[in-house]
């Protein structure tokens, strides 16, 4: 899609201002080529830039938007809240009403604390870990992001065993020395790491269905055997559910395969579009945090008032409409019209679904982890996503992202994507 004229001229003084012009990197299309748009407004399934071209959307805000964009009671409740005031710095009644709620809807969690963002999320759930096992090596799998925190930066080592290094400047390598990486699915991997280092582990962060790169679903007993392992070892199970908890089921990942972390990061529909996150899990855990404990955490702007209202109103709407059977059925719909399209094209690309997320990776190898998923044809997804986006249709400017449904979307709005996913793999 060639950008209007306002876009064209926001991203250039952007960049004059702001880093790359964007205040997050997947957002600048560098994966895609090209330049990014600028937004004006979105309702529904539907986004319009800043020069009045409208797009169905696939991304969602990166996982928030579950009852699509600009839902009336999400608007309404941040309305009401934010009359009485945008922040206090003092406990609130919204908070522990959400804190409340969380721990209703997913059972391992007896305990939770609010904070502004899944990075910070999940950066709390391994200090925690550390300091409740009194142990300091992190396990990590290759393809897992968990935000951007300098000891969770880290890529996979030249063995499965090696000390992983960092995958950013400015990690500092004795960081990077703490943090193991592994293939994710890959269970003799995983047992030889416990073998020689389980008396080191404080916790293992997984996301539990990894969806930073593209969407790869855990191999049969894969999870059972990280619970196993690390109850056997002593360390601390954490899922990463920022993306997953609330979206693929009320309970997340952990209610649809029936396993209990020790701890849970969340965030994204938890905030209705608001800057949220949580951890949380068993009380004995949460209890070493200050203040009642010794693990220090701390946030100005956590349990906002404004925030915990807008997630809170998102939440009872998703369970007041059943919104997470709807989305399986519209899942279902976008599911066989793709898998009917990669038939007629002859394509054997790989499509992956659970509830509301997806990814079709562009390669015919089936998919089980980040090795797997680079051996996409990044060439040809290019070609895709520009072709889907000059015809009104947003998917992530990435192959390694998820893509997103929200209760918005309606079936004709779903045929009129598998009409232009078709049109696009025609024209590869």
């Amino acid at each position: 899609m060639s950008n209007g004229p306002l876009s064209t001229s926001l991203f250039a003084l952007a960049k004059k201002y702001i880093p790359g012009g964007v205040n997050s990197p997947v957002r600048a299309f560098r994966n895609v080529g090209g330049e990014p748009f600028f937004v004006r407004r979105a309702k529904g399934c539907r986004i319009w830039d800043v020069d009045g071209k409208e797009l169905i959307d696939y991304v969602g805000t990166w996982g928030p938007a579950i009852l699509g964009h600009a839902p009336l009671p999400v608007i309404e409740a941040i309305h009401n809240a934010a009359k009485d005031g945008v922040s206090f710095g003092i406990p609130n009644p919204y908070e522990v009403e959400m804190a409340k709620l969380i721990c209703e809807w997913v059972p391992s969690v007896e305990k939770v604390r609010m904070v502004n963002s899944g990075t910070e999320a999940t950066m709390s759930c391994i200090r925690l870990a550390r300091g409740f096992t009194g142990r300091d090596r992190i396990v990590k799998f290759d393809g897992c992001y968990h935000g951007h925190s300098d000891g969770l930066l880290v890529a996979a080592g030249s063995g499965a065993l090696t000390h992983g290094r960092p995958d950013s400047a400015g990690v500092p390598a004795a960081y990077a020395d703490l943090t193991t990486v592994l293939p994710y699915n890959d269970v003799a991997a995983l047992e030889e790491c416990f073998d020689k280092m389980g008396h080191e582990i404080a916790g293992v962060i997984v996301e539990s269905y990894p969806a930073n790169a593209g969407l790869i679903l855990p191999q049969p007993g894969y999870l059972a055997k990280l619970r196993e392992i690390t109850q056997k070892h002593g360390a601390v199970l954490i899922f990463d559910e920022v993306m997953t908890g609330f979206r693929v089921a009320k309970g997340g990942v952990q209610e649809l395969e029936n396993y209990s972390p020790d701890l849970t990061a969340m965030g994204k529909v938890i905030g209705g579009g608001m800057p949220v996150g949580a951890f949380g899990g068993r009380a004995d855990i949460m209890d070493m945090l200050a203040p009642e404990g010794p693990v220090y955490q701390a946030g100005t702007l956590s349990g906002n008032p404004v925030a915990m209202a807008a997630g809170l109103a998102q939440l009872r709407e998703m369970e007041k409409q059943q919104g997470w059977k709807r989305l399986d059925e519209l899942g279902a719909i976008m599911e066989e019209a793709v898998l009917d399209t990669l038939k007629q094209t002859g394509r054997n690309y790989q499509w992956y679904r659970v509830g509301s997320m997806f990814c079709l990776f562009f390669t015919e190898t089936p998919v089980r982890n980040l090795t797997d998923a680079k051996t996409s044809d990044l060439a040809s997804f290019r070609k895709f996503f520009h072709y889907c986006l000059d015809k009104g249709v947003y998917f992530a400017p990435s192959q390694f992202e998820t893509g997103f449904i929200s209760t918005a979307h309606a079936p004709e709005d779903l045929a009129r994507t598998a009409e232009v996913v078709r049109e696009a793999l025609l024209a590869l």
